[in-house]
């Protein structure tokens, strides 16, 4: 016979337990409802850490004040992009007003089958179909035009609110990051404060040296593309070295991404200069894989190959592209806490009760 036995709840523990269910699903809304602005905080805080080296520079040769070190580190950094700005828009404009006016012949091209978008025609009759969408619903269901025209308002507006948000929030936190850093450690027990100030300066020499040596790859990697591009006479290149820079951010599969995308557009414009674009990025994905990232991740990440991938399909599972830029400084965090957590308990062994 097993004896019964009665288990009873107090009224007080069942209420604690529904606050904290209560509690954690409001936290969970809150952040998927403000995920957006969570996404422009981590690319703030991103940001911080990889112009921090150079505002410290700065203080260390002639300018002793944080803000004016800041306020140059900020000036420079603006005037990159700017410069990029004007190498990047001009081409740009140029190409889309080249677009433009070629537009005609195109539309003359399909709508008597010939030239390169001839198929449209004699193969999918698209000028009939065409015709017959407009006459049962005009051209704004055609082209979509209203639903298009509110999207691409939106998404230009969200683009630049988030810029400027996410210049501002960097701009502050390299300002005032280290006060509250101070303040947090002065939270502590003093007895704590050594410990978590090394744990704190080991995520900092981290994720600072992740970032900042992935934006030195990606700089690298853009830059020998243009060079590469402009040599065999490839057109839009310095956008294309653009978007391989940023593409190259994401790891271990950006640059394999910008290979395939950049490998097209050149053996569109001639067969040479696609086997030669080609060969380029086989050879340099050797350099970058066996030289450049193994000198990052081993000096500042110091994390495992497969640590390495597993991390980043796992964020980019839970975050998408910016869960795969995370993902690697995350994981180097998460050790930096598991090996000092380690080596206090060998120190304070847990006694048996």
């Amino acid at each position: 016979m097993i004896a019964e036995r009665l288990v009873r709840f107090r009224l007080r523990t069942i209420l604690s337990l529904l606050a904290t269910i209560i509690a954690v699903a409001v936290v969970l809304e809150v952040i998927w409802i403000a995920r957006h602005v969570l996404t422009w905080v981590l690319i703030s805080l991103f940001l911080a850490l990889a112009l921090n080296p150079a505002v410290d520079w700065f203080q260390r040769h002639g300018l002793s004040k944080r803000g004016g070190a800041v306020a140059v580190t900020s000036l420079l950094t603006l005037a990159f992009f700017v410069a990029i700005g004007f190498l990047f828009v001009p081409t740009l404009v140029h190409q889309v007003n080249e677009f433009v006016h070629k537009l005609p012949d195109y539309v003359h091209d399909v709508t008597h089958g010939r030239g390169r978008l001839g198929f449209l025609e004699t193969k999918y009759h698209i000028q009939e179909k065409v015709r017959h969408a407009v006459k049962s619903g005009g051209a704004t269901k055609v082209l979509g035009l209203s639903g298009v025209a509110i999207s691409l308002a939106k998404g230009v507006i969200t683009i630049v609110v988030a810029t400027i948000t996410i210049a501002f929030m960097t701009f502050f936190m390299l300002l005032e990051g280290p006060v509250w850093v101070e303040r947090f450690y002065s939270l502590l027990p003093e007895s704590s404060q050594p410990r978590w100030r090394q744990i704190g300066y080991d995520i900092y020499r981290t994720v600072g040296g992740y970032v900042t040596g992935n934006l030195l790859i990606s700089l690298i990697a853009g830059g020998l593309t243009t060079v590469v591009l402009l040599i065999m006479g490839v057109p839009f290149a310095v956008a294309l070295g653009l978007i391989v820079a940023v593409l190259d951010l994401i790891p271990l599969a950006g640059a394999t991404i910008a290979a395939i995308l950049i490998g097209i557009v050149a053996f569109l414009h001639s067969i040479v200069a696609g086997i030669v674009v080609i060969a380029f990025f086989i050879v340099y994905q050797q350099i970058e894989n066996h030289l450049l990232q193994p000198v990052i991740y081993g000096r500042t990440v110091q994390l495992s190959p497969l640590a390495v991938l597993v991390s980043v399909l796992v964020g980019a599972e839970l975050a998408g592209i910016l869960g795969a830029l995370a993902a690697i400084p995350v994981a180097g965090s998460i050790q930096v806490l598991l090996l000092d957590w380690r080596r206090h308990r060998g120190k304070h062994p847990a006694t048996a009760l």
